[in-house]
């Protein structure tokens, strides 16, 4: 009986992996995400060292992770002794999160005989089963051959056509405070922000414990944002990493069209501008500050007080730029501004409390509640209320 496998799903539990070990074409990779290889860690028996921050990416781009050519992946992967018959399993050590990558950049060359393991290291340690020390790969050279699948990567040029004509779903796998713009992102100079007509969809959403929830529950985050199998769908998110979680999870509900943004928002952030032009793009944190700076112009002055009490709410970027555009409006376009703004973040239902105790705290920063103030905090909260 031929000891070959042939991996059909692009997920196998720990259980299935630790009873195929001894497989004639198995190769198990770690695809863990390190600053620098520690032989004191542990690994699963056999695995071998997927680098993907620099021998599988291009370490001359102006940006993290950057999608390899054909040659440096196909050359590498062969350093690594895969071969064309290989099946691969990776994992990392967060449960399921590098691991996608590693995953999508073989689909991307063309190769599908590679899975993704469920609950990654974490699950196997929670089993008990053995593990090793871990080791770089020295043995003999395979004969893999990459052949690049162009529609499975896009770039910059791609997401930005794609937005603008809306011919794509654009889904962003950061969280929602980052998606928003309400928590700062965690690389240093990175301006907050969301690529223009993109929707959100935590990859921590798919995942309980590093590992996949149940396939229904999956197909039903993706069927709120997806609305058929076969539409165009480009994933995003910080560097091109946790994209390739929603890739995962789609590819298992049945979507084909499925695409990541290598750069994703370190590259969009970084490429284009933050712009106040269109409302229905401005991120929470612009639309905080421009409701805020509203109450405090309500009288036709902004207090020094008024002015501290929005920087302690909104970064001192955030609050230049929409001052710029604030200048710039009447009173009704400021009402038109907000209100196109509201109806473009369904997320102010869940928080309407707090952002209406804001206003209060903004019109009572200067040591008062003026008539006109009232009046503006009234109309306010209208307009949040009902849109």
């Amino acid at each position: 009986m031929s000891n070959y496998l042939t991996l059909l799903y692009p997920v196998v539990s720990v259980t299935w992996l630790k009873n195929n070990l001894n497989a004639t074409n198995l190769v198990v990779l770690d695809g863990t995400i390190a600053k620098v290889f520690n032989a004191d860690s542990q690994q699963i028996p056999k695995a071998r060292f997927f680098n993907i921050k620099e021998t599988f990416s291009n370490v001359n781009a102006p940006f993290p992770s950057t999608f390899p050519s054909q040659t440096q992946f196909q050359t590498e992967a062969q350093n690594l002794g895969i071969n064309n018959d290989s099946a691969i399993v990776v994992y990392d050590d967060k449960g399921i999160y590098s691991s996608a990558r590693v995953w999508w950049l073989f689909k991307a060359f063309g190769y599908n005989n590679v899975a993704v393991l469920d609950g990654g290291l974490p699950a196997w340690l929670k089993h008990n089963f053995q593990t090793e020390n871990a080791k770089l790969y020295t043995g003999e050279k395979g004969n893999f051959i990459a052949n690049l699948q162009s529609e499975c990567m896009m770039f910059f040029n791609d997401v930005k056509q794609a937005s603008n004509n809306k011919t794509h779903t654009i889904i962003d796998a950061r969280s929602s405070g980052r998606f928003s713009g309400k928590d700062p992102e965690p690389r240093e100079g990175l301006r907050s922000g969301t690529i223009p007509n993109s929707v959100n969809l935590p990859f921590t959403n798919l995942l309980k414990n590093g590992a996949l929830k149940e396939e229904e529950t999956i197909a039903k985050a993706f069927s709120n944002v997806i609305k058929s199998k076969n539409e165009p769908v480009i994933f995003s998110c910080g560097s091109g990493i946790t994209a390739c979680v929603l890739a995962l999870g789609a590819e298992i509900s049945g979507y084909k069209n499925l695409a990541v943004y290598d750069g994703s928002w370190t590259e969009w952030g970084t490429l284009v501008p933050a712009s106040m032009e269109r409302p229905s793009t401005w991120t929470k944190q612009q639309l905080i500050a421009y409701i805020l700076l509203y109450v405090a112009h309500s009288d036709l002055n902004e207090s020094n007080k008024e002015k501290a009490y929005i920087l302690n709410r909104v970064d001192t970027n955030v609050y230049k730029l929409v001052y710029e555009r604030f200048e710039k409006d009447n009173d009704y376009q400021s009402i038109e501004n907000i209100i196109e703004a509201v109806k473009a973040h369904d997320y102010f239902r869940n928080d309407l409390a707090d952002l209406f105790a804001d206003i209060k705290l903004m019109a009572f920063a200067d040591g008062d509640f003026k008539p006109m103030e009232q009046m503006v905090y009234n109309q306010l909260r209208h307009i949040l209320k009902h849109g």
